[in-house]
């Protein structure tokens, strides 16, 4: 091997070894713990959304969220889940899993939609095409609710019972990082948002106080705007065939 080409592979080599460490930089995992105070068993810490939005280091650096494919089951008369987290560009399947009709529909601020009238065995998907969050009611059973929260964000983590999260695979950066909870008024969500700088030595957000409270939750109409109608014993949309 000539003097120069030793010499151009040897810059090569310490080009590579130069760049390596911020290209493959490990992903962390950012933890936390939720508190839900205030509200008793109204509102507990697993029913909150924590996510990190990156904050963009330049004009249109932005990463691609990749959109996602989830399930909102009808079953027993409720939503399962509760509470679903997806990216903006996902679709969602509402299966019917009960021996009854349900009719699912949503007329707040984030997806609009109204699935009508549909039986047991089948199932419509809603295309949620916006970031925000949808509150999901069924038009003939009034106790039956469920949200979905739509992200432009993937870094996001839903606690457990006991109100730990790890949000996994994030990049070291800067986050605003944001909190949702379903019975939180909007003034505490928007004071829970605060930037954080993610890196190996700087991954724990500590503990996330959310006070909660009743004026949060208000009952809901049918989607017609009126009071629901008490099922009739002999209609089989109300009831077990």
């Amino acid at each position: 091997m000539h003097i120069a080409e030793k010499f151009a592979l040897s810059l090569a080599v310490g080009l590579v070894l130069c760049v390596t460490p911020a290209l493959w930089a490990e992903d962390i995992s950012v933890s936390g713990r939720v508190v839900a105070e205030g509200g008793g068993n109204l509102s507990p810490a697993s029913a909150t959304v924590v996510w990190l939005a990156p904050i963009a280091a330049a004009p249109g650096d932005t990463a691609i969220v990749a959109p996602m494919h989830a399930v909102l089951q009808q079953k027993n008369k409720a939503f399962e889940p509760h509470l679903l987290v997806v990216t903006k560009g996902s679709t969602v399947d509402f299966p019917n899993r009960d021996p009854w009709f349900h009719n699912v529909f949503s007329l707040f601020n984030g997806k609009r939609f109204d699935l009508g009238l549909y039986e047991a065995g089948t199932s419509r998907t809603v295309h949620f095409d916006r970031e925000g969050v949808s509150y999901i009611f069924c038009n003939i059973h009034p106790e039956m609710s469920a949200v979905v929260v739509v992200l432009s964000s993937s870094y996001f983590a839903v606690p457990n019972k006991q109100g730990e999260f790890a949000i996994a695979s994030v990049p070291p950066g800067r986050y605003m990082l944001h909190v949702w909870n379903e019975n939180a008024l909007p003034a505490t969500l928007r004071a829970l948002s605060r930037e954080v700088v993610v890196s190996q030595d700087s991954h724990a957000l500590g503990l996330i106080h959310v006070r909660v409270t009743m004026a949060a939750s208000a009952p809901h109409k049918n989607k017609y705007g009126q009071d629901y109608q008490r099922p009739s014993p002999n209609n089989p949309i109300y009831v077990q065939p």
